[in-house]
């Protein structure tokens, strides 16, 4: 795997740009407002200092494409470390707007208790946080990457969307 490097630019009176350059030579990257508005951008093939594309996103929505970005990746990873351990599998699952469990501790789950699910690391807004503590507080649209039984992760499922 190789390091794709992310450029910073300040943007007077604007906020920052951070993007990378693809292996096609397009940049994408997002525009951080100073009012905390977010934007997706896509440079134009034959010019990288030109916008094709600039997509306005929610930070819930920004949060969903990273995770849909990354957390494959993860999963697909912690899958291949648990292939010759039979009877275990790895899964995402979702906090949605409305979940008994948005804004509150993962503790509250009881997930490990109640299924023998353990929950290895939270996915947020791109950012993963590895081996979250009980009192690690759930959010809507948070990716959990759990290990477990297949019935274990059926349970899981329905603990977080039913409570």
């Amino acid at each position: 795997m190789c390091a794709v490097n992310v450029e910073v630019t300040p943007l007077p009176g604007i906020g920052v740009r951070k993007d990378f350059t693809t292996r096609a030579g397009r940049r994408i990257g997002v525009v951080t407002h100073r009012d905390g508005e977010l934007e997706l951008i896509v440079s134009k093939a034959d010019d990288p200092d030109t916008s094709l594309a600039e997509l306005p996103l929610t930070v819930e929505e920004a949060g969903t494409l990273a995770n849909l970005l990354g957390a494959p990746q993860l999963v697909a990873q912690l899958a291949e470390e648990h292939s010759d351990v039979p009877g275990i599998r790895t899964g995402r699952l979702t906090i949605t707007a409305g979940s008994a469990f948005d804004g509150r501790p993962l503790g509250d789950t009881a997930l490990r208790t109640r299924t023998g699910v353990s929950v290895v690391a939270v996915m947020r807004a791109g950012q993963v946080y590895p081996s979250p503590a009980p009192d690690f507080t759930l959010t809507a649209g948070d990716l959990l990457i759990s290990v477990g039984t297949s019935v274990g992760l059926d349970g899981a499922v329905k603990i977080l969307k039913h409570g």
